[in-house]
């Protein structure tokens, strides 16, 4: 699937910079148009691969935001992206459309910009183009305190509604006890990046193989189709020293033996399995999904089409669902093999009803504290006896 590339905010714009780096490092081409959009210009100059030509800075006439970012306050965010709508049009005007099969919008959902931009950009979008708009959200930790609960249960809301489908990334799920802040940010984005890039690689005429299940971009689009909320699930395992000295021989995957044709069948069904069953993107019980999407990646000579058959009818019974599409995508340098689920449209998600329910508990405390504000500051600032009079 070939993607427009959009990074907005602070968090956007570094999944969507390690994408772009996924993608090169692996050989793939997926981005035809990448772009990354913030408030705060500090955040742009941290970015390593979107040229600095694709980098846009927005607020930088509203004198609250001067290029220092929104404060996390996505009110602000959705109001000067907004208000800067038409420089925001005019950079759009360079996608190749023609090339496209769909716009990919990345946007951490906790803070200002991205939470309060990406989903008056999403809007936008659909009503200057035909092809469908994806959003990819980055939901924040519980760490991050009750006003990041706060602003991603809201743009979840907004985001969901304004895009095709919402591929949803839980911090919570990634975070690693002996990461520190950065380091773990780091990890997870280059997580988020491979499971992206598996997924849309698929199908793709670049320097690959062509597939022998063949998979292309219609069906990546007919499984994000369901619209609400999507997880994806991953899973790989490295090569054995045998089969890397034979990578790009097909003699394997045509069949060298029955025990052998069987063995890497096994392989792929059980990578399906240890993907769905490991962590996914977003936790999420699995039979709620209404769709699924399969893409195996690496030699083709570790493909099996009775693998693959395998692993589809699994997850069937495990979504209760015949909606299941199952393709590969050969890469014969690949020093592994992968395996990447979508499960589309979930509707059981635990981490969702715990984002809402930290949301309203904020929301209450935020009115509580707005009603006895007033009276507490003239507590402090006002004698007791009311004998003082201000100058």
């Amino acid at each position: 699937m070939k993607i427009a590339l959009i990074g907005f905010g602070n968090a956007g714009s570094k999944v969507a910079d390690e994408i772009f780096r996924y993608e090169q490092e692996t050989g793939r081409s997926l981005s035809r148009y990448v772009v990354a959009i913030n408030s705060a210009r500090s955040d742009l100059a941290k970015l390593d691969e979107i040229p600095t030509d694709k980098q846009i800075l927005i607020g930088q006439t509203d004198e609250r935001v001067k290029g220092h970012g929104v404060g996390s306050d996505p009110e602000l965010g959705a109001e000067v992206t907004r208000r800067d709508l038409q420089e925001l049009e005019r950079a759009l005007d360079g996608v190749p459309v023609y090339d496209i099969d769909a716009f990919l919008l990345v946007a951490g959902l906790g803070g200002g910009t991205g939470s309060g931009g990406a989903p008056v950009l999403a809007d936008r979008i659909s009503e200057m183009f035909d092809e469908p708009v994806y959003g990819l959200g980055v939901l924040p930790s519980k760490d991050e305190g009750g006003r990041a609960s706060f602003n991603a249960a809201r743009s979840l809301q907004s985001f969901v509604d304004a895009t095709n489908n919402l591929l949803l990334f839980d911090n919570d799920a990634w975070r690693g006890h002996q990461d520190t802040v950065e380091a773990g940010y780091e990890r997870m984005n280059k997580e988020i990046a491979a499971r992206i890039g598996t997924l849309l690689a698929a199908g793709n005429i670049d320097e690959s193989e062509v597939s022998e299940n063949v998979m292309d971009a219609s069906d990546v689009r007919r499984t994000l189709d369901t619209g609400g909320i999507s997880t994806v699930a991953y899973a790989e395992t490295d090569l054995e020293s045998e089969t890397r000295q034979s990578q790009g021989l097909l003699g394997r995957f045509r069949g060298n033996g029955t025990g052998q044709e069987t063995d890497t069948a096994k392989k792929i069904s059980g990578l399906v399995r240890q993907a769905v069953q490991s962590r996914l993107t977003c936790p999420a019980t699995v039979s709620s999904a209404e769709r699924s999407l399969i893409v195996i990646s690496g030699p083709p000579g570790e493909f099996s089409r009775k693998g693959l058959e395998s692993a589809r009818r699994w997850v069937e019974q495990q979504t209760a669902s015949i909606e299941v599409l199952a393709g590969d995508d050969p890469r014969a340098s690949a020093n592994h093999v992968s395996a990447v689920v979508v499960l589309s449209n979930v509707t059981d998600v635990s981490r969702v009803d715990q984002l809402q329910e930290q949301a309203v508990d904020a929301a209450d405390n935020i009115e509580d504290q707005a009603s006895t504000r007033e009276e507490d500051i003239e507590r402090l600032i006002r004698d007791d006896e009311g004998r003082l009079d201000p100058l």
